[in-house]
């Protein structure tokens, strides 16, 4: 039986729910990329937060906290496969333990853990890579990652700028997160409360004030400025910054 789900996390653990208790899957798709498949049966799967909140408690307790991390930043990478990867990694859990994640070459670990540190590599690497513009009543912040790592984003930032309004925008998935500062006096909740993602689809890296175009056009003569031509060295500095990101930094 092919489970077909609406494309969520708890959608997902839905389906993993109705392969225990119902029927074993064959294959777990998002409905919206779902081909037919005339030796597979295949059933849409309604959400059913309650039966993934027991699928999302019983990843903690019979393989550990970290195997539920693991299973999430998976959920968030762009790979075709996700699903069924996680389903092959879960299922193996369920037999293991919390010792599955020390079988690393095992066919049902190694692909989960390598599309992890990808997802994670990425997430890390934007922490550093992100350039805020100032858009005069908030601060703004571009990007196009291979990964949905938004929700990897948020807590960092909340952290480091808890008292600013921002929005950091995801171009390639139409998603921003967005933070209010000016909730940080009366909010004695934790800092993830404190910011939210939604759908967002608004150009406004071209609606940028005068002053912040002037302030960028002196960082990027500073940059130049400072460089030392005879330690130029291309190779490096591609491994550090790659060039699918530098469409929106400033110094490139």
């Amino acid at each position: 039986m092919d489970y077909l789900y609406d494309g969520s996390f708890d959608g997902l653990l839905t389906c993993i729910y109705h392969h225990y208790y119902r029927e074993a899957a064959t294959g777990i798709y998002p409905v919206d990329c779902y081909q037919p498949n005339l030796l597979s049966p295949s059933m849409v799967v309604e959400t059913e937060p309650a039966l993934a909140d027991r699928v999302y408690r019983a990843i903690e307790e019979k393989i550990s906290s970290r195997a539920l991390e693991t299973v999430y930043h998976v959920y968030i990478s762009s790979a075709p496969e996700k699903e069924n990867l996680i389903l092959g990694y879960i299922r193996l859990g369920f037999q293991m333990g919390s010792r599955v994640d020390l079988y690393h070459s095992h066919p049902a670990v190694y692909p989960v853990h390598r599309l992890e540190r990808k997802v994670t590599g990425e997430a890390h690497r934007l922490l550093g890579l992100l350039r805020f513009s100032d858009m005069g009543r908030f601060l703004y912040a571009v990007m196009a990652p291979d990964h949905h790592v938004l929700p990897l984003l948020g807590d960092h930032f909340a952290d480091r700028l808890p008292g600013e309004r921002w929005i950091i925008h995801d171009k390639r998935r139409n998603l921003a997160i967005i933070h209010d500062g000016h909730n940080r006096s009366s909010c004695r909740s934790p800092v993830r409360s404190r910011w939210y993602i939604t759908d967002f689809s608004y150009r406004l890296e071209e609606k940028m004030p005068e002053n912040e175009r002037q302030w960028q056009r002196l960082w990027q003569t500073y940059f130049e400025k400072v460089s030392i031509e005879s330690r130029y060295n291309p190779r490096l500095q591609s491994r550090c910054v790659p060039h699918r990101y530098r469409r929106y930094l400033v110094e490139f």
